[in-house]
């Protein structure tokens, strides 16, 4: 039985991955170093900002020392931020389906690789902050996708002060890179993934895909978790 659903953030919730490069793109500049589109969608969609720096560290790409890293993903995030207040839109499809698992009685929360304020923003511009009961983000896991910490972080989470438990396979993670779908079945949880991000062939691990979150019934839902 569907006991929680738990959303990825950035190319799921928000069409924001294109924000998040431009936001890296200027950083970068300082250091005579871009990502073009397409690297960044197959290389270092997924990770966190910190993760994002040093594998460009790692790959010989931009040459500064990992004690840098911080202050980089602070001036990233602060970019982000500016440019989430003025370009930051919700993905067509995902508010009436909230408002489906809303009328259902499913919570609903959220497991992502951007940091808290920059999901914060986006759901409260949007007016859609109350949905979540639980949010998990990149600064309170270790280890991000394809680790599944953020996944068990937001199942024990939800569990807290529960006198019947969720279980993992109770859940279904809604993502949109094969990063995250790994994350999420590694958890134990089902999965569904949307077109926003990879064509279909490049997320088929995912249980179910679709184009948008609406295409999907309540029935859809629960026969995932039989």
């Amino acid at each position: 039985m569907l006991k929680a659903v738990i959303f990825d953030f950035d190319g799921v919730i928000t069409d924001s991955e294109i924000l998040h490069l431009r936001a890296f793109n200027r950083v970068l500049a300082q250091y005579g170093v871009e990502i073009s589109t397409k690297d960044y969608y197959k290389e270092y969609l997924g990770y966190t900002d910190v993760d994002c720096f040093k594998l460009l560290i790692q790959k010989g790409l931009l040459e500064t020392g990992e004690q840098e890293i911080k202050n980089l993903a602070k001036q990233k995030n602060q970019v982000f931020e500016e440019l989430a207040k003025t370009e930051g839109r919700i993905i067509e499809g995902v508010r009436d389906f909230l408002l489906m698992l809303k009328d259902n009685n499913i919570p609903m929360t959220i497991c992502s690789g951007a940091l808290l304020a920059e999901i914060e923003l986006i759901l409260e511009q949007a007016k859609l902050r109350d949905f979540f009961g639980v949010i998990v983000s990149a600064e309170q896991v270790k280890k991000g996708k394809p680790s599944p910490d953020g996944f068990l972080l937001v199942l024990k989470k939800l569990n807290q002060g529960r006198q019947n438990p969720i279980d993992a396979n109770q859940c279904i993670a809604i993502e949109d890179s094969h990063w995250g779908l790994k994350a999420a079945k590694a958890a134990g949880m089902h999965t569904i993934a949307v077109t926003n991000s990879y064509d279909a062939n490049e997320i088929s691990t995912a249980e179910k895909i679709v184009a948008r979150l609406d295409e999907l019934s309540f029935d859809d839902l629960q026969m995932l978790c039989r």
